[in-house]
């Protein structure tokens, strides 16, 4: 009986012996989990690293017995590079300084509601998935898009005209739906993003019956139009399974949408904004060239208003221009013969060529501008190849080939 039970107590305690380490272990287990340690930031759940990045960090790190030969092998060397698998298309704004420049309140409204609409869940309404800004040319359409990608903090997949048109048939409507696919893995990773295209009408319009219509730009506009009606399902050429992946808004600046295939352009499709500046668009975006200069507004007021019918491009030419009296000094100072040593590989001793910054008063700003107004108006007035098609004549009316008045400055 006394055995019995003292059996009994000893299995008793040993029983609770065992459900005390289960406890420790647990409670252990626990502090593990939540202690933060030097090496914290390496564990599973912590570590947002590439390791294929992280390998190439480490090389020269280990004996070089492992570094393979001349360090071109090895455990230090990853398989894959970063240029591989990093977006070449995504466009960096970190370059863009937005302190003091002029977004437009019509521009940033439709295009933060569009991209905003896309990133939402509303019930069974059909939001088109392109925007479409289109204008007058040099109106400043892409850096207006560029200054509202940068409030929101978004670096987008860009394309330009020139991708959509190549020597291989079907290579452009292929690269859309990578670039599209990219700006959407960028969404599943969590930040927003955007597939931007630049001049599409110059890419896949029509103008007129001098443009050729190739198999190209029929595919293009084919899978624009594909992607606006399926935007969770693109799939690349030649692969068929149904995976769905983020919507992802598209943005296009052009300056004639209706040189593109009507159907594209559809309301369900893509979403029209047609950008005209105001006087006060124009004044404010005038402000932010001229800022780094110290022209007063009242000035920009005067020159915008006395250069009305310009584009925003001009006022960025014209503050160019003002330039060319220091580049000329610079010119006389170093002499033409010894001008190419010292731009291109100046000595240390020189160093790279700096100069004070010009005088932008109101009066050289505005005899630079009649400067450049006076050359366009040439470019209409004297039109050569009109001249030369009549019967080969050089250059102006009645047969002269001087212009009636020069635009030369300095004559």
């Amino acid at each position: 009986m006394m055995t019995s039970l003292a059996g009994a107590q000893v299995a008793s305690r040993t029983t609770q012996q065992k459900a005390g380490g289960r406890r420790g272990l647990e409670v252990s287990a626990a502090v593990r989990r939540t202690q933060k340690g030097r090496w914290n930031s390496m564990d599973s759940t912590q570590d947002a690293s590439d390791d294929q990045q992280d390998i190439a960090r480490g090389r020269g790190m280990v004996d070089a017995l492992f570094q393979g030969g001349a360090h071109m092998a090895g455990t230090q060397n990853a398989i894959l590079q970063s240029s591989d698998y990093l977006s070449q298309a995504q466009r960096s704004l970190d370059h863009i300084d937005a302190e003091g420049l002029y977004i437009s309140p019509a521009f940033m409204d439709k295009m933060v509601l569009h991209i905003t609409k896309n990133f939402l869940k509303l019930p069974k309404i059909k939001i088109p998935l392109i925007l479409g800004v289109w204008g007058g040319k040099g109106q400043g359409k892409t850096f207006q898009t560029d200054l509202v990608y940068k409030k929101l903090g978004i670096n987008p997949i860009v394309m330009s005209a020139g991708e959509l048109e190549s020597g291989n048939a079907g290579e452009p409507a292929k690269l859309i739906r990578q670039r599209y696919r990219e700006a959407s893995d960028i969404v599943k990773k969590g930040h927003m993003c955007s597939l931007f295209i630049n001049d599409l009408d110059a890419g896949a319009g029509r103008m007129g019956g001098a443009t050729q219509y190739t198999v190209n730009n029929q595919m293009v506009n084919a899978t624009l139009m594909n992607i606006a009606d399926n935007p969770t399902n693109v799939q690349l050429p030649g692969v068929y399974q149904t995976e769905e992946i983020p919507r992802v808004p598209v943005i296009a600046t052009g300056n004639d949408f209706s040189t593109l295939y009507a159907p594209l352009i559809r309301d369900g499709r893509m979403e029209k904004f047609y950008w005209s500046p105001t006087r006060e668009d124009r004044i404010g975006i005038c402000c932010g060239i001229f800022k780094e200069d110290g022209v007063p507004e009242q000035a920009v007021e005067l020159l915008v208003d006395e250069f009305e019918g310009q584009s925003i491009d001009f006022f960025g030419a014209l503050r160019a221009r003002v330039y060319d009296d220091k580049v000329r000094e610079l010119i006389v100072d170093v002499g033409v013969d010894a001008l190419g040593r010292r731009l291109v590989n100046p000595s240390r001793e020189l160093g790279e060529v700096t100069f004070d910054k010009p005088q932008f008063t109101l009066e050289v700003l505005m005899r630079y501008g009649k400067a450049l107004e006076s050359e366009q108006e040439n470019v209409k007035r004297v039109q050569l190849a009109d001249a030369y098609l009549d019967g080969a004549v050089l250059a102006g009316e009645a047969g002269s080939s001087n212009t009636e008045q020069t635009s030369n400055i300095y004559a």
